[in-house]
């Protein structure tokens, strides 16, 4: 039984640091206590623990813009965060665990500010039928988390530019996004802002629960813990090394002839690599594909392991156009 409500709100914008201090909180909860925890990520992809980075968003698009990508460990779609977004998250036991009053907090405090919030399914929150709170979970056995987003005043056009890249010959074994209509609650009510959306939920999450939110104290918190967690998110291992293999191909017509590249990559690590091309020049294409097995799927590694392939004037064009390719395909 919960007789003890905290609040804690991160004034920073680090999605590495916000997700390492979820992490430690779920660890760190108590037996009868919830946490709510409010937070925001600065030009950010999140995606879900079993997602493909490379199906959800524009990763080389993302990192040339000073953006981050970041796997959370809960399931569920990819999402953008930028400031105009605010995410919570209830963290609680397992046994403590509670849905529906944890989505009444959210309803009655948007509803509070005089907007008709409802709930859809099972992971949405909309108004009018457009979604402005996207949810999802995660449990470790002994304790949950039920986290999600409020769009307040969110770029909308940056959820195209960095999302959802669908290239038709990529194949993947990984979860595949679902895009819904979304909206900001700031068409619904103009002078709607991220400190009083906070205040609105701190004070729902008080009322929803009968108790009375007590400020959860940063000095009670390990940095050393919640640092390590930092560099798990922040690591290459974490976000592009899981253990998900999927195929991908590159196709494009040069003057000098096709180029076809086909990949293989397991933890983000190219297994398998094979390039065919009608071009006169055959011995470039064969060094061109066991050059690229063991590289790193990225733009940069890919590129630096075709830069050292030996060439002569001829395939010094090609290998030009080739990387120009890559660099297309990685946007």
């Amino acid at each position: 039984m919960i007789d003890n409500i905290k609040y804690i709100i991160s004034y920073q914008y680090n999605p590495y640091k916000n997700l390492a201090l979820e992490e430690y909180l779920l660890k760190n909860v108590l037996d009868n206590q919830c946490i709510f925890y409010l937070w925001q990520n600065e030009k950010t992809v999140v995606i879900g623990k079993n997602q493909n980075p490379w199906k959800e968003c524009k990763i080389e698009a993302l990192t040339e813009d000073g953006g981050n990508l970041v796997r959370r460990l809960s399931g569920g779609g990819a999402v953008f965060h930028d400031l105009g977004n605010l995410n919570f998250t209830f963290l609680v036991r397992k046994e403590n665990y509670d849905l529906e009053k944890q989505l009444q907090v959210i309803l009655k405090a948007v509803r509070n500010l005089g907007i008709p919030a409802e709930k859809s399914g099972r992971n949405d929150i909309t108004v009018d039928g457009r979604k402005f709170s996207g949810n999802a979970f995660y449990s470790d056995g002994i304790n949950n988390y039920h986290h999600g987003t409020i769009l307040i005043n969110v770029d909308m056009s940056m959820l195209s530019h960095y999302l959802n890249v669908a290239r038709a010959k990529l194949e993947s074994k990984g979860v595949n996004s679902v895009r819904s209509r979304v909206v900001n609650l700031g068409e619904y009510r103009l002078d709607l802002d991220i400190d009083l959306m906070k205040k609105e939920l701190i004070k729902a999450f008080g009322q929803v629960y009968g108790l009375t939110p007590e400020l959860l104290d940063d000095k009670s918190l390990s940095l050393k813990k919640i640092d390590k967690l930092e560099d798990k998110f922040s690591s290459w291992e974490w976000k592009y090394g899981r253990k998900l293999e999927f195929s991908d191909a590159y196709e494009e017509r040069f003057p000098w002839g096709n180029i076809e590249i086909q990949y293989l990559v397991d933890k983000g690590i190219i297994k398998d690599c094979v390039a065919y091309s009608d071009a006169l020049n055959i011995e470039f294409f064969e060094r061109l594909g066991s050059s690229l097995i063991g590289c790193r799927y990225a733009a940069q590694d890919i590129i630096n392991a075709i830069n050292d392939i030996a060439v002569n004037e001829e395939t010094e064009i090609i290998r030009r156009n080739i990387i120009g390719m890559i660099k297309e395909y990685q946007q």
